[in-house]
């Protein structure tokens, strides 16, 4: 007899607990880049106050027309003189950034997939001369761009768009690309969460050793040349673990209390963000601790990718209650495992061999601690550990991950599949979790990537048929919207039995849209002849 699971038993207890000291070693200081608030200083905060902008986001965006110092200069002159029409001086001194839209107009007569082909020139951006001190970082090689008020290219989505252009056999995207994230590496240490200097502070997902592994055809001979990028990376992920002892944390690292190391997201900035800054000081203002620590986490929940979820809360209806730094994420632990891997692959393929095995050991040592922290063996099922409290965190879609990346063994697997089809699937596809929010990353919500990493890490481990449905009922999800509005949106709502554009979050739900595009082109070359007409 199946094992009948109580969800009450996937919600993360004692959310009331007394909060527990914190980590004995702190972060480093912020970099050096400097981001639009810390240029304009009170100007940036009279503007973001003065709500001159709907979208937060817009004003970090612009580009300065003078050097920002004399706007600077010229702003506290205006107010101290009593004069400041503070709208009007924002339009005299600032390019207001472009519109990310284009005159494309959806041809209702056109495939999904043919419509999807037709979106890749729109969504792709072309290098060009950088405009002095806006904040957008240059790239040298063109690059895909998720769409809606994302006019950068951003770091895990980029991976999932990719595999929409490969199965388009747009190679020369999927090469640019990845030369593109290696250039941010070696100029910067790491890869950024997107473009701009107010991202330089945190990454996202690392997912630079898939991408590698996506464009490879003939095998790993084209790949040893990104060996150094990846281990750049990995140092970034790293820095500080020597020193660490046990229950102690730094940076992106944490020593367990067995002495394995795991990792959680971090930022180096304790500021509210430049592109949420409203959003940020209004949620801190509503918590009792530091502002800074409320700064940190939300800031470290933008790390994830997964910028909201009630993973990182401890009350799951109060944004407020963020502690994500205190959280081990089981699919940030399993994308370092698959970087440890290609590591350890292209240094055999370039002949090393004893450091092939150094980074073998690491990928071994890392999928024990996972084992062990991360795999809930009462429930059969893989959750975030929340490593100052001792204790699991929610279950939710972050799980496939293990699968995906082919850590999980045959019977955690098989118990996985059971926990995701009695507590995660619809008809619609694959719930991003079980809880309602709010948020964006919660229910009724569904995610392209997570639908991806699911369907694939099931079928790795032979569970064909529950891979297939989620499959079927995500693309059924995105063609029935389709066949509705003509386009494809960021995500979906999939808790009824039509399909509706997904909610919650910061901001307005985005249409384009990068990752969704690549997802569902590759699933319809994979399941399109399943569809009902």
């Amino acid at each position: 007899m199946e094992y009948q699971y109580d969800p009450h038993e996937f919600v993360r207890e004692g959310a009331e607990d007394s909060e527990p000291e914190p980590e004995l070693i702190q972060g480093l200081p912020a970099p050096d880049a400097l981001t639009p608030a810390d240029r304009y200083l009170e100007m940036f905060e009279h503007v973001q106050t003065s709500h001159i902008f709907v979208d937060s986001k817009t004003f970090p965006d612009c580009a300065p027309k003078f050097d920002p110092l004399d706007i600077l200069i010229r702003y506290r002159r205006r107010k101290r003189a009593g004069d400041l029409d503070l709208e009007k001086f924002i339009h005299e001194h600032f390019y207001l950034p472009q519109v990310n839209e284009s005159f494309y107009v959806s041809n209702p007569d056109k495939t999904l997939k043919e419509h999807i082909d037709d979106l890749w020139p729109v969504l792709t951006k072309m290098p060009q001369q950088h405009m002095p001190h806006s904040s957008l970082l240059p790239l040298p090689k063109p690059y895909v761009v998720p769409g809606g008020r994302f006019g950068e290219t951003y770091y895990w989505d980029s991976y999932f768009s990719m595999l929409g252009l490969a199965d388009a056999g747009r190679d020369d995207l999927l090469r640019h690309m990845a030369d593109n994230f290696a250039w941010l590496i070696d100029n910067y240490g790491h890869i950024p969460n997107g473009n701009r200097t107010y991202y330089l502070s945190r990454s996202q997902p690392p997912v630079f050793a898939l991408m590698v592994e996506l464009f490879e055809e003939d095998g790993i001979r084209g790949a040893k040349r990104y060996l150094d990028q990846l281990m750049k990376e990995y140092q970034f992920w790293m820095d500080g673990a020597g020193e660490l002892m046990p229950h102690q944390a730094y940076r992106h690292v944490v020593r367990m209390p067995d002495g394995s190391l795991l990792n959680r997201y971090w930022d180096d900035r304790d500021t509210p963000r430049d592109e949420s800054w409203v959003e940020d000081v209004e949620t801190a203002s509503k918590s009792s601790r530091p502002a800074s620590e409320v700064y940190r986490d939300l800031r470290a929940g933008a790390a994830s990718g997964w910028d909201y979820s009630s993973r990182w809360l401890r009350d799951p209806q109060r944004l407020a209650s963020i502690r994500t730094t205190q959280f081990i994420p089981v699919d940030l632990n399993a994308f370092l495992y698959k970087l440890e891997l290609m590591i350890s692959t292209l240094s055999h393929a370039r002949g090393e061999e004893l450091t092939a095995l150094a980074w073998q050991k690491k990928a071994d040592a890392r999928k024990q601690a996972i084992n062990r922290y991360l795999w809930d063996t009462t429930a059969g099922v893989y959750r975030d550990y929340d490593w100052r409290n001792e204790r699991f965190g929610a279950f939710t879609a972050a799980a496939v991950v293990p699968l995906f990346l082919g850590l999980a063994s045959p019977e955690q697997a098989h118990l996985q599949a059971i926990a995701l089809r009695q507590l995660l699937l619809t008809q619609g596809g694959l719930l991003t979790s079980m809880v309602e929010s709010g948020e964006q990353w919660d229910a009724p919500n569904a995610w392209a990537p997570l639908q991806w990493m699911a369907v694939v890490g099931l079928n790795h481990y032979g569970e064909e048929t529950l891979a297939t449905e989620i499959a079927v009922n995500w693309l059924t999800t995105v063609k029935n919207f389709y066949s509705l509005h003509h386009k494809l949106v960021e995500k979906y709502d999939i808790s009824g039995d039509r399909a509706r554009p997904g909610g919650g979050g910061e901001y307005p739900l985005q249409d384009g849209f990068g990752w969704t595009n690549g997802v569902t082109r590759r699933l319809l070359t994979m399941y399109g002849h399943l569809l009902a007409d």
